[in-house]
C-alpha cells in the first residue's frame, strides 16, 4: 500500500482532503461562473472583460494580503479543527450572497447596479474564507501526519484541490448559471458537514494574546518568519509563482473569447488542463523525490514552465492568422490544427509549475517549529498576496492602456526566470546548512 492510499483511509487525513475539495470545489464553481458569465454576457470589449477580470481576482487576493497575519495566530494558537468548522459554517452565508447576485444577474434584474456587487461582495467573503483556511490545511499535517508522511500528504491536498478546480471548472462552463447558483448552496453545506469529523488539533505551543493590528501583526510575523534563510526563499519563490498564476488566471477568459474565438466552454477546458497539469505535478514530484522534502528540481522546474509559457504565446499569435470571425464551440475549437498544440503547452506550464511548488509548500511546515507552522505559512500568504494583488494590478493596467492579452503571457514567462534564481538560491541554502544530498 502506498503512503497516499494509506492517508485516504485514515480518519487523521480523509476528513480534512475532503473539506478541502469541497472548499476548492466552491470557490472556482463561484469564481468561473462569475467571470465568465460577466465577460460572456454582460461585457462585449476585451478592455472592459479584462479589467472585470483583474478586480475580481484582486478583491479574492486583498484579504490574504489584510488579514492572514490574525489567521495564522488563529491556528496557531486556537483549535485548527474548531477554526475550520467555523469558517465552513459561515461559507454557507456568504454562498448565499453569492447566489443571490447569480440569481439576479441570470434574470437581468439590476445587473450593474446590485447582481455584480453582490457577486463580487461574495468573492471577497470568498477570500476572507480561505485566508482563515489557508495556513490551516497545510499546518495541520505535521500534527496529523508521521515526518514521512507529510509529503505525500501535502502532495495529496495540492492534487485534490487541483482535481476540485476542475470539478468545479468544468461545471462553471458547462452548467446554467442559475444551477451553478443553487450548486454553491448545497456544496457549502456539504463543506462543512465533513468538517465536522475533522479530529481536534489543539495548540501546539504557548497560547499567546493575539495581536489585531493588522499593519504591526504583518510586519512583525514577517520580520520573525523571514528570520530564516531557507523559509525566506522558500516564500518569495511561491511568491513569484502564484503572482504568474494570478496573471495567467485573469488573461485565460479574455483570450480565449478575444484571441482564440472560443467560447465559455473552451474558456473553461482551459482551466481544466491547467488544474490537470498542475494536480498530475504534484505527484509526480513526490515519486521523483521519493518522499523527501527538497527544492533540488524546483529551479528547472520553473524554467521549463516558463519556455511553455513562450510556446503558448507563439502558438496564441499563429492561431490569430486563422483570422476566426466567430465564437466557437468546444467541437469547433479542437478541429482546428493548433487546438492540440494549444493544449499540450497549457499542460505543460501546469505540470511544471506544480512541481515547482509542492515542495516549497512541505519545506515551510517542515523547516519551521510545530508551533509556528500556521504562522510561517500566514508570512507566506501576506507575501503571495501582496505580490499577486501587484500582479493583478500590472495585469489591469496593461488591459486598461490597450496591450493585447496575447502580449501579456510574455510577462508571465519573465517571471519564471525569477523564479528559478530563488528556487536555485533556496536549494543552496539547503546544501549550505546540510538539509538536501548534493
Amino acid at each position: 500500500m502506498t503512503t497516499s492510499t494509506h492517508l485516504l483511509r485514515r480518519r487523521r487525513f480523509l476528513p480534512l482532503f475532503c473539506t478541502q475539495l469541497f472548499n476548492a470545489f466552491n470557490d472556482n464553481l463561484y469564481k468561473t461562473a462569475m467571470v465568465l458569465f460577466v465577460v460572456y454576457t454582460v461585457y462585449n470589449d476585451e478592455i472592459s472583460e479584462g479589467i472585470f477580470s483583474g478586480v475580481a481576482s484582486f478583491l479574492f487576493i486583498l484579504p490574504f494580503f489584510l488579514l492572514s497575519a490574525l489567521a495564522g495566530q488563529l491556528a496557531d494558537m486556537r483549535d485548527k479543527a474548531k477554526i475550520i468548522r467555523t469558517v465552513k459554517m459561515c461559507e454557507i452565508g456568504l454562498m448565499i450572497i453569492g447566489a443571490s447576485g447569480l440569481y439576479l444577474a441570470w434574470k437581468g434584474i439590476a445587473v450593474d447596479t446590485v447582481a455584480i456587487p453582490l457577486m463580487l461582495l461574495a468573492l471577497l467573503l470568498t477570500g476572507v474564507q480561505s485566508t482563515f483556511l489557508g495556513p490551516i490545511k497545510y499546518a495541520i499535517l505535521p500534527q496529523h501526519l508521521k515526518k514521512d508522511e507529510v509529503l505525500a500528504g501535502t502532495g495529496l491536498v495540492e492534487a485534490g484541490t487541483y482535481i476540485a478546480i476542475l470539478a468545479g471548472t468544468v461545471l462553471a462552463g458547462w452548467i446554467p448559471v442559475e444551477w451553478a447558483a443553487g450548486g454553491i448552496i448545497l456544496t457549502s453545506v456539504l463543506g462543512y458537514l465533513t468538517s465536522r469529523s475533522i479530529p481536534d488539533a489543539p495548540a501546539q505551543g504557548k497560547v499567546e494574546k493575539l495581536d489585531r493590528h493588522i499593519i504591526r501583526a504583518s510586519i512583525n510575523l514577517i520580520r520573525n518568519v523571514m528570520l530564516d534563510r531557507q523559509i525566506f526563499y522558500a516564500i518569495i519563490a511561491i511568491s513569484f509563482f502564484w503572482t504568474i498564476g494570478a496573471v495567467l488566471f485573469i488573461q485565460f477568459p479574455p483570450l480565449a473569447k478575444n484571441t482564440l474565438m472560443a467560447s465559455k466552454e473552451v474558456a473553461s477546458l482551459f482551466l481544466v488542463i491547467f488544474s490537470v497539469g498542475i494536480a498530475i505535478g504534484s505527484v509526480s514530484i513526490n515519486a521523483l523525490l521519493k518522499g523527501e522534502v527538497s527544492a533540488r528540481y524546483s529551479p528547472i522546474s520553473v524554467v521549463i514552465m516558463g519556455a511553455f509559457v513562450v510556446a503558448f504565446y507563439f502558438v496564441c499569435r499563429l492561431w490569430q492568422s486563422y483570422e476566426i470571425t466567430e465564437i466557437m464551440g468546444v467541437t469547433q475549437f479542437l478541429a482546428w490544427p493548433l487546438a492540440s498544440l494549444i493544449m499540450l503547452t497549457l499542460i505543460g506550464i501546469a505540470i511544471a509549475g506544480g512541481m515547482f511548488v509542492v515542495p516549497l509548500y512541505a519545506f515551510l511546515t517542515t523547516r519551521c517549529a510545530p508551533d509556528q507552522a500556521a504562522r510561517t505559512i500566514a508570512a507566506n500568504n501576506i507575501v503571495n498576496s501582496g505580490s499577486m494583488v501587484a500582479g493583478s494590478l500590472v495585469a489591469m493596467a496593461l488591459s486598461a492602456i490597450g496591450v493585447p492579452v496575447v502580449e501579456q503571457l510574455l510577462l508571465s514567462s519573465g517571471m519564471c526566470l525569477v523564479s528559478a534564481w530563488l528556487g536555485h538560491r533556496l536549494h543552496q541554502a539547503e546544501l549550505d546548512e546540510g538539509q538536501s544530498p548534493a
